[in-house]
């Protein structure tokens, strides 16, 4: 099995891996609620998309004691 007579330069190794850097994916805001959502996307906070509301929400109980 070939291997490397010599060390690869870091400089090298990094230009080989430069296409697998993770991308942050681009938020837009919620037109009703305005909190950030992912485009073509039904919003998960008030469970809108394109003015329709698509998902029915529970509002969270506040627990005493």
């Amino acid at each position: 099995m070939p291997v490397p007579k010599r060390k690869y330069p870091k400089s090298r190794q990094g230009k080989r891996r430069s296409h697998l850097a993770l991308n942050v994916p681009p938020l837009i805001d919620c037109p009703q609620c305005h909190t950030p959502k992912l485009s073509h996307h039904v919003c998960p906070t008030c469970g809108t998309y394109e003015g329709r509301d698509v998902l029915r929400m529970e509002q969270k109980k506040k627990s005493t004691g």
